[in-house]
């Protein structure tokens, strides 16, 4: 016999796709009435135009009508502007510390942070970041990346995000694909205008990155840094001194000098370096024969220019790999390549 308890113990297992936490547990499940084996119940939705509202619908049936309901009648409502704020400050008390910073910032959080940095542009630093991120969700593992390019950003347009983040008053949802939660000011500006910020206004927006996005739980935290020791780099050194690094070269002798400045500032900064990614290292011909087309060696020099190892060699993809894609995927000789340095990272821990 179907009762109000057991709908409320069944609906505790379906989740809010975008907070990640019980619909029963935010208090969505309003007005449930019982008739023999039909039911019916009103979900309050965070805000009306929610983007996953079939998702909560699916999961809600699902659940019913395993526990023994012959149907199910679902209405939506919205949120009242005081439910939402209340919402969104117990979000923001249960992530924040006393001193107004994320808790996920404090050393004993589990979040690790991996800043991608490299000391010029065009060497696929964005490329290497997603990738790895993706790679480290294909292994389990629950990933965010903050695109802490401002001026450059590409990470939406890279991983094929066309919706905007969902916002609840002041707290941002991050945007999710292949598994990895996003942010990026790519999501704040129109078209292709541009950011023209001086140094307080980047500290300001990395810092609301950090602190009014729900990031939920994350095992890890890649941040796609612009190129260079600018005021971000400066910023990011400041805000996560727990953070480590991985440096983004190409195998060309140029681009290797660049990026050892990227290097020493992390040395400066104490930040942990991991190791040298070295990018478009080779391509590989049908035959096995390998193409080094942007020369030799450089990823290795800088390594030992920063006392590291070199964790990987990133090959160009063949064409049909790709199919016009930045995200490879896992059965690739480049997937396989991410999917092992991913590997190697995890264990680091």
């Amino acid at each position: 016999m179907l009762t109000e308890q057991k709908i409320i113990d069944a609906l505790k297992h379906v989740q809010d796709p975008e907070l990640h936490k019980s619909i029963v547990d935010l208090n969505m499940v309003r007005n449930i009435r019982i008739n023999g084996g039909q039911v019916q119940l009103e979900v309050v939705l965070t805000i009306s135009g929610c983007p996953l509202k079939a998702k909560i619908q699916e999961d809600i049936e699902t659940s019913l009508k395993n526990i023994g309901a012959s149907s199910v009648r679902l209405t939506f409502g919205e949120m009242t502007k005081e439910e939402r704020a209340a919402l969104t400050q117990s979000l923001k008390q249960n992530a924040t510390a006393e001193n107004g910073m994320p808790k996920m910032l404090r050393p004993d959080s589990g979040v690790t942070f991996i800043a991608v940095t490299s000391g010029k542009g065009g060497v696929g630093k964005s490329t290497v970041t997603i990738n790895l991120a993706v790679s480290l969700a294909r292994a389990g593992k629950k990933v965010g990346i903050l695109d802490a390019d401002i001026y450059g950003f590409s990470i939406p347009a890279m991983m094929q995000i066309d919706k905007k983040p969902t916002m609840i008053d002041q707290t941002v949802i991050p945007a999710e694909s292949h598994g990895v939660k996003v942010m990026s000011m790519g999501f704040f500006t129109d078209n292709d205008n541009p950011v023209m910020w001086r140094g307080p206004m980047l500290n300001k927006w990395i810092k609301n990155f950090l602190v009014n996005t729900h990031w939920g739980e994350l095992d890890y935290l890649l941040l796609d840094l612009p190129p260079g020791t600018g005021d971000v780099a400066i910023d990011v050194a400041a805000m996560i001194p727990q953070s480590k690094e991985v440096i983004v070269t190409t195998p060309h002798n140029v681009a290797s000098f660049v990026a050892s400045r990227a290097g020493v500032m992390a040395k400066h900064t104490k930040h942990e370096i991991l190791g040298v990614i070295e990018n478009m290292s080779y391509y590989e011909e049908a035959d096995g024969t390998r193409k080094y087309l942007f020369g030799q060696g450089g990823g290795e020099l800088l390594a030992e220019k920063l006392e590291t190892d070199m964790i990987a060699q990133i090959p160009f993809a063949k064409p049909e790999e790709t199919q016009g894609a930045t995200i490879y995927d896992a059965d690739t000789y480049v997937g396989e390549t991410f999917a092992s340095l991913a590997e190697d990272i995890i264990n680091l821990k």
